[in-house]
């Protein structure tokens, strides 16, 4: 047996966006240019502003948020190109000098404009709503509204810009860090009888591949190269919960996740009713497992079984006819969609290909009205694949109609940010379905999209469970151990799976390549609010037939510029209300008995 390091190779070798339109290089003198020149457009946006704020009219203040809004996109241009470098290839120190350039260039520019929020939520009630109602502010009102609803939680301007300053070798850095570790890690796999060293992406890739002995060399490789970093996984997580404790004591927020509610526009009522529901069907997952270890054969279901493929007549897709599949389904449902996801693979906006430090993972990030989205993937010729492309271009789509409302409005808040995603997902996977040419090859991609379901609700609720645990614990207990961390994880998942898998040893600590508890702490449900309410809108889709794709896209269009209530209310859909979550929950059962409704027909 031989061990080599080998470079990872895929089909979508040489699938690399295109960055030119930000700039040429680290190098480029533009991004000084820039950084000087948003410098100077800021010191004259305070000199021009401060201490004026409460006596403008609403034209004024109109004029005010657009320079303002103007005034962030240019800032952010070169801050977009570095992240991007950076996330593409970690290990070249080139790109993280940039992080670091653009990070501290950004908190400069930033002294000059924190003023002007703190002066607007000062500004009278009774003026602020005679100014909001004037129809000159319509395209920033419910922005202005939305920054006054922080006014308990902010604090002196120095305090404001010394926390700024601060989150560069805080917050940032440690989230930094910990991308870089886990970008970097490598893994021992056994495959075929050769040892291989392969990148954390394509490791986690092998959980999908039919051959049991693969997948537990792949999960034993994955644990052993957690393991060697678990002490300063370790160390950054409970930082980042300090962290996070203590700005939440600084801005007076009650609780750990109510600073995540006010941005995702959320009540923690809202959130309690989803996980309540989502926790109501966790039986669903475990029977579930219970019929695919009796169609495995399996005594007993480890969790390195968990994403077997059920049937070996699963075909892959390298990038060509991915990309065929994907397009085709866009297409088939809007055209309008379509032309941006045509857009996206034409003018090179994903890098698809396999490469070591990469980042793992995938994501769309959203780029600014002057440039385009970028989607960042590592295709491994995989259904899976397939369906993670289709969900990443649901963001683009997603992020460049948003762009109409302008750069400050078109981030929506996670409560809505998964919709275009998943629902991107939904109509190629039924695209992929009609076209296995199998029972059993139907049967095995409707059981891998009951897990992709299973893991984007369920499993990201235990991840919240966890996550919500891991929080207090250290704001109850201290700095908290790996295997304090890895009880919280082991008890969220276990359950969860309600012993229909067997969770080993190894498992424990697979929460400490989880970014999004680092990076966006108490993200992750979104996923859940995301895919539950795709299903409500594909249930309304069926309904109102041609007359959903155009309020569909309106939605898309209107980005962060009105609430997400509004933004469902033309689907009749009530997101106070408890029993819909119930109703998304419902319809995962069901896969589940359309599942075991196949297998019986086949005799299985």
């Amino acid at each position: 047996m031989s061990t080599t390091a080998t470079a990872p190779t895929s089909s979508a070798d040489g699938v690399t966006w295109d960055l030119s339109i930000l700039y040429d290089s680290t190098d480029d003198p533009k991004i000084a240019a820039d950084l000087d020149a948003v410098t100077e457009r800021a010191a004259a946006f305070e000199k021009r502003y401060r201490g004026q704020v409460a006596g403008l009219d609403a034209a004024g203040l109109r004029d005010a948020v657009t320079e303002l809004q103007d005034i962030h996109e240019a800032m952010d241009h070169p801050a977009i190109y570095a992240h991007l470098l950076h996330a593409g290839k970690t290990d070249e120190p080139a790109h993280g000098r940039l992080v670091a350039l653009t990070q501290e260039r950004g908190t400069a520019i930033n002294k000059h404009l924190i003023f002007f929020d703190l002066e607007w939520i000062e500004v009278d009630d009774e003026r602020a709503e005679q100014l909001l109602a004037d129809p000159i502010l319509k395209d920033f009102a419910y922005l202005l509204r939305l920054e006054r609803r922080y006014k308990p939680h902010r604090l002196s301007e120095g305090e404001e810009q010394l926390l700024d300053e601060k989150a560069n070798t805080g917050s940032r850095a440690w989230s930094r860090l910990f991308g870089e570790i886990t970008s970097r890690l490598t893994c021992e796999v056994t495959i075929e009888g050769e040892t291989r060293t392969i990148t954390e992406a394509e490791t986690l890739a092998l959980s999908y591949h039919p051959d049991r002995e693969t997948r537990k060399s792949a999960a034993a490789g994955m644990t052993q190269a957690l393991r060697d970093s678990l002490h300063p996984l370790t160390y950054v997580f409970n930082v980042r919960l300090q962290d996070h404790a203590t700005d939440d004591r600084l801005r007076s927020y009650p609780t750990a996740m109510s600073s995540r509610n006010l941005a995702n526009q959320i009540t923690q009522e809202s959130v309690d009713a989803l996980v309540a529901a989502c926790v109501r069907g966790f039986p669903i997952v475990g029977r579930y497992y219970r019929l695919k270890k009796r169609l495995l054969g399996l005594d007993e279901l480890f969790d390195y079984d968990r994403y077997a493929p059920l049937s070996a007549d699963l075909p892959s897709y390298d990038w060509t006819t991915g990309k065929e599949v994907v397009l085709e389904s866009y297409h088939a449902f809007s055209e309008t969609l379509g032309g941006i996801a045509q857009r996206a693979f034409d003018e090179r906006w994903i890098d698809a290909e396999l490469r070591p430090a990469k980042r793992g993972g995938a994501f769309s990030m959203g780029g600014t009205p002057s440039t385009h989205p970028y989607i960042l993937a590592s295709y491994t010729d995989t259904v899976r694949d397939v369906m993670t492309l289709a969900h990443e271009l649901g963001h683009t789509v997603h992020q460049y109609l948003s762009y109409g409302v302008g750069y400050l409005q078109a981030h929506t808040p996670l409560t809505t940010a998964e919709t275009a995603s998943v629902f991107g997902e939904m109509i190629v996977f039924r695209r992929l379905l009609d076209a296995q040419p199998t029972a059993a090859a139907r049967l095995g991609l409707l059981a891998s999209k009951i897990e992709d379901h299973f893991a984007t609700v369920f499993r990201q609720i235990a991840m919240h469970n966890f996550e919500f645990r891991a929080h207090q614990a250290r704001r109850e207990e201290g700095e908290l151990s790996s295997d304090r961390l890895s009880d919280l994880w082991s008890e969220a998942n276990g359950e969860m799976f309600d012993g229909s898998v067997t969770l080993r040893d190894d498992y424990r600590i697979w929460w400490s390549y989880i970014p999004h508890f680092i990076g966006s702490p108490f993200y992750v449900h979104a996923y859940a609010f995301g895919d539950l309410l795709v299903l409500g809108l594909l249930q309304r889709y069926q309904e109102q037939g041609d007359e959903f794709e155009p309020r569909y896209i309106e939605m898309l269009s209107r980005g962060g510029s009105v609430s997400p209530n509004a933004l469902l209310e033309p689907f009749g859909i009530d997101l106070a209300d408890p029993t819909f979550w119930d109703g998304g929950v419902r319809v995962l059962g069901d896969l589940v008995r359309e599942a075991e409704a196949m297998a019986a027909e086949a005799g299985r």
